[in-house]
């Protein structure tokens, strides 16, 4: 898979919470039209539809709800993981050699 695949559907949960493409959008530092379109290349790479569209509105489909359930929590996890990393970032580590006379 690749980092698009990824990519993708990180933007697929964060519009799914959000409701919008708009705000997703604006998190993601995004236009809303590369969004949208982002999603579309996502469910036609997939073959269902996730997100029923509305002028006014978006939620997923029965679909894209089981595929939120799914991978919302693991993206969670890595996001867990990836902070506890700072932990590391902020201590010294490694070999500390003294040469004294």
């Amino acid at each position: 898979m690749s980092v698009e695949n990824y990519d993708q559907l990180a933007m697929f949960v964060l519009v799914a919470r959000e409701r919008s493409f708009t705000r997703a959008a604006a998190q993601l530092g995004m236009s809303q039209p590369a969004l949208s379109r982002s999603m579309r290349q996502l469910e036609e790479r997939l073959g269902v539809r996730l997100l029923a569209r509305t002028t006014r509105s978006v939620s997923p489909t029965e679909a894209g709800e089981q595929l939120l359930r799914v991978i919302s929590p693991r993206f969670e996890e890595i996001d867990t993981e990836l902070a506890q990393l700072n932990a590391y970032r902020d201590k010294p580590a490694g070999r500390l050699r003294i040469t004294a006379g």
